[in-house]
């Protein structure tokens, strides 16, 4: 997968960084824009987004961490495909910042009990949540537990999960195929199912690794590690290491049983008995709670106090003084200053009749924003003035037909007899948005820029749909309405793509159909008998290794099923039922013949005789005395 860094999906999340990438997804730390917070971003790989098993899977992921809400198991916070830009299926997760147990391991070898057991109960906790729901994580391995770097534990990667939350869907061979063998329980091998005890054995196999420093089982392929966990026990801690409680490793090789019977019956089964073994050797030591024990943030409240303005009227209290006025006779000077004063009033009184009355007199224009022409027609026309639409324009905010102000503006004056000029909307400016699909990049770009739009970014992707050279999808789509200059963003086809497939004859099955469907091919597989290939391994291919396919195209695996004979053990002597079993697991047919008087009856002679080599599903006869 292209390196995405800088991107922005969904138009929210921003692409910073690859934190880790794998066969299915890779993993960006980002930033929300929307939000400006950091989060991680995991994008499935592009060639199988077009793979609906594999879509399914992925969204599985999300639904099944979304479903728990626990401190102890990275949070979903969204899901989505991006609507812009490179197709991309993804999911948004809070970004935990620091170490797997994966990396602890490698750098330190092993760990000590004492700081094993605070990372190992926070996820023994987390599946307890999980399996009370009914969800079943079936990938539970180092790689999967993530410790912070404030040291918070968290469990990750829901997607081989299954339950009644998010359904039923895993078949035995993909869970063979996706899981991690060398902590697989051997149910999951054997059957394809799984429930809590089966995440119990992974945890306990987790636990394992992490105090010796290694795995119980190891081999030359994936199938081989498998079948080894079916047909082998895991040892004891105590075989590998000293200085083990005997609790201890009597509760991880119970929990590690074959048998899922044997074992604790969940995730909450298993973490109180460790948690009881860790009282037992250490009971000065004091039990932590697996809650997120945070401490209650105070909230300050700054007291506000009103400043209260105390309006002082202050009154003077002048004294009335009885001061003696005498009268006087007004002169002729005051007699014409007072005629002036007059001829002034009345000039005065006159021109404000004139201006706020009389013919002088201006309107104030009410506000007619937003009403139509018809309303504003009638709002203005009965004031005594005049009203024009001056010209049409293109507005984000009004609708087409709407005033979007007027001149003079609301609250201005305006003459009786005047007139008030109108600016109308003609609506939002929008273009629609040429079907480009099928055409030529170049013939999309004329097209594009005379529907007054700009060519946005242009991509290349394999597609058996569409000839190479010709536009296969576009953003936004065909019809929309869009702003003027908006940008097409468009995909042109690179035609099928086709891709070298190596030879597996003689390798591992598991392998070559992993490899195979990852790099997008449709894989079926055969089985048939074979005297030269060992079990599991490839047989033959069709079609023929080392030349090219194209992507998606059909690929016919034959894989060995082992030898077709068989040599008749040494079973005489032996119980009637220990017989019959031991030969029945050898894909032989059991006759039992009885004769004597005995009650506990053993085997007296087989036909074959033992050392014969006859084929699988033969009929042996035994006879019992």
């Amino acid at each position: 997968m292209a390196d995405l860094t800088g991107e922005i999906i969904d138009g929210r999340y921003q692409l910073n960084r690859i934190i880790d990438s794998g066969g299915m997804a890779t993993i960006y730390a980002a930033l929300d824009l929307r939000l400006d917070r950091w989060v991680a971003v995991k994008i499935m790989h592009p060639h199988l987004a077009q793979d609906e098993n594999y879509v399914a899977r992925f969204i599985r992921e999300a639904k099944a961490a979304a479903a728990l809400s626990h401190p102890n198991i990275v949070a979903i916070q969204d899901q989505g495909w991006n609507q812009g830009g490179m197709p991309a299926v993804f999911i948004v997760m809070e970004l935990v910042e620091g170490s797997t147990l994966r990396q602890y391991l490698n750098e330190q070898g092993s760990l000590p009990l004492t700081t094993l057991l605070p990372i190992i109960k926070p996820v023994l906790s987390a599946l307890s949540a999980a399996h009370k729901i009914g969800i079943i994580h079936r990938d539970v391995k180092p790689e999967n537990i993530l410790i912070s770097k404030d040291g918070r534990v968290k469990i990750a990667d829901f997607g081989l999960a299954r339950g009644a939350v998010i359904g039923q869907t895993n078949t035995a061979e993909s869970s063979v195929v996706l899981g991690s063998v060398s902590y697989l329980a051997p149910e999951q091998v054997e059957r394809g199912v799984a429930d809590a005890r089966s995440d119990v054995y992974s945890a306990a196999i987790v636990i394992f690794e992490s105090l010796t420093g290694e795995k119980p089982f190891t081999g030359d392929d994936p199938v081989q590690v498998a079948l080894k966990h079916v047909k082998e026990r895991v040892p004891r801690l105590s075989q590998l290491i000293v200085g083990i409680p005997p609790s201890l490793d009597d509760l991880i090789y119970l929990s590690t049983s074959s048998n899922p019977d044997d074992r604790p019956k969940d995730g909450e089964d298993f973490l109180l008995r460790l948690k009881s073994v860790e009282e037992e050797f250490n009971p000065a030591k004091k039990q932590m709670s697996l809650e997120l024990d945070l401490p209650a943030l105070g909230v300050e409240r700054e007291d506000q106090s009103k400043k209260q303005i105390k309006i002082i009227e202050e009154s003077d209290h002048l004294s009335s003084k009885n001061a003696g006025k005498s009268k006087k006779k007004i002169s002729s000077r005051v007699k014409k200053n007072r005629s002036i004063a007059a001829v002034l009033l009345i000039s005065l009184i006159t021109a404000s009749w004139y201006i706020f009355i009389g013919p002088g007199t201006k309107i104030t224009v009410p506000s007619v924003a937003g009403l139509t022409i018809s309303g504003a027609t009638n709002k203005i026309s009965p004031l005594g003035v005049n009203v024009e639409i001056k010209v049409r324009e293109f507005s984000e905010d009004i609708d087409e037909g709407r005033v979007i102000r007027s001149d003079p503006s609301g609250g201005d004056k305006v003459a009786v007899g005047g007139t008030v000029f109108l600016f109308v909307s003609q609506g939002k400016e929008r273009y629609t948005v040429p079907t480009i699909a099928g055409l030529t990049p170049e013939a999309a770009t004329t097209l594009i820029e005379n529907s007054n739009l700009r060519v946005g970014t242009v991509t290349e992707r394999f597609t058996p749909d569409v000839a190479k050279g010709l536009i296969l999808t576009q953003e936004p789509t065909a019809s929309a309405r869009v702003k003027r200059d908006s940008l097409v963003n468009f995909v042109i086809s690179k035609g099928l793509e086709e891709i070298l497939v190596k030879s597996y004859l003689g390798q591992s099955g598991e392998q070559a159909l992993n490899e195979l469907s990852t790099a997008g091919f449709d894989v079926d597989t055969q089985y048939q008998f074979s005297e030269n290939i060992p079990l599991g391994a490839v047989i033959n291919q069709f079609p023929t290794p080392n030349q090219t396919l194209a992507k998606g195209g059909k690929i016919l695996l034959t894989i060995s099923e082992g030898s077709e004979f068989i040599f008749i053990p040494n079973v005489l002597s032996l119980p009637t039922d220990q017989a019959r079993d031991l030969l029945e697991d050898l894909s032989l047919k059991v006759l039992v013949k009885e004769i004597g008087s005995k009650r506990e009856k053993v085997v007296v002679s087989l036909s074959p005789k033992v050392g014969d080599r006859v084929k699988r599903g033969s009929t042996i006869t035994i006879t019992v005395s």
